[in-house]
């Protein structure tokens, strides 16, 4: 099980083997973390999603699974994007976010990265719950297989540093 540790801040200053990005399913930016992540990686990570469409992603990522792409200018060694579920009242699509946590430590491993950099995925302009997204993340990095040593939640202000503070010190039901 990998160490989890929290750091409220910036994701695209956090010097990691691979930083995740909670990205659109066009993998072509955005605003939010999405947007952040272009902005500061610098055109690469751009070029090298628009790559990506023309090849195997030609009708975008679906939600749920996970890519990976070079980190452009960003301090981490690569990015791996991930398309969060939009919440909603009327399904549960709360195994589709843990989905996204689950693939991008599968891509992870097959980079061999051994610290992995999350937002608090689909949380902000996607409307899932801060709370119920904390819990979900927690427990799928805590039940996930990998060879991860590090998963540091990067959390964008208090009340999301918050949530996953009250998610790691609640055990698992």
């Amino acid at each position: 099980m990998p160490r989890i540790t929290l750091v409220q801040g910036d994701i695209t200053a956090e010097e990691v083997d691979a930083v995740v990005n909670a990205a659109n399913s066009s993998l072509l930016g955005g605003g939010g973390v999405d947007g952040a992540i272009h902005r500061r990686g610098g055109p690469e990570i751009l070029a090298a999603c628009e790559d990506l469409r023309r090849s195997h992603y030609g009708k975008g990522l679906a939600t749920g699974k996970a890519v990976a792409t070079t980190a452009g200018r960003l301090p981490a060694g690569h990015v791996i994007h991930t398309v969060g579920p939009v919440w909603s009242k009327e399904e549960d699509r709360s195994a589709l976010l843990a989905s996204c946590y689950r693939e991008s430590l599968r891509v992870a491993d097959e980079l061999g990265a051994r610290s992995v950099a999350f937002p608090a995925i689909s949380t902000g302009i996607y409307g899932w719950p801060m709370d119920d997204g904390a819990r979900i993340a927690v427990q799928t990095v805590r039940a996930a297989r990998t060879e991860v040593e590090e998963v540091r939640f990067v959390l964008f202000d208090e009340r999301a540093y918050d949530a996953f503070a009250a998610a790691v010190t609640t055990p698992d039901r």
